[in-house]
């Protein structure tokens, strides 16, 4: 009985310690002092400056004009390119389509002597 009595006391003890030994909130941060006055004036902010008119239209049209056509040849030399690569590329399948198809026969033959093995075995 004692012993029982010893174990409930340490159990309560054990449980009021966690219950009323937490950690204390932090203190919160104290704020800002205020700037102190220098003796200095603020200056007043600058108004905006207005925008700078545009450049002639004349002089833009003619670099736009010298921009298109080097973005024409450059397209032009792009695309070029691209059809070589395609005529490439669409000349290799067919060899490997060739290839593919005879390897698929030769597996799907493989495939039926298999089969044919194995029910001759069960018979």
């Amino acid at each position: 009985m004692n012993k029982l009595s010893a174990l409930i006391a340490t159990l309560f003890a054990a449980a009021s310690l966690t219950a009323f030994a937490q950690a204390t909130p932090a203190t919160p941060a104290k704020p800002a002092e205020p700037a102190k006055a220098t003796g200095t004036k603020a200056t007043p902010a600058v108004p905006a400056t207005p925008a700078t008119p545009a450049a002639s239209s004349a002089k833009m049209d003619k670099d736009d004009m010298k921009k298109d056509d080097t973005k024409k040849k450059k397209v032009k030399k792009v695309k070029a390119k691209a059809e070589k690569k395609a005529d490439k590329t669409a000349e290799a399948p067919k060899t490997d389509m060739k290839t593919d198809a005879k390897a698929k026969a030769d597996m799907k033959a493989d495939a039926k002597k298999d089969e044919m093995k194995k029910d001759a075995m069960k018979k």
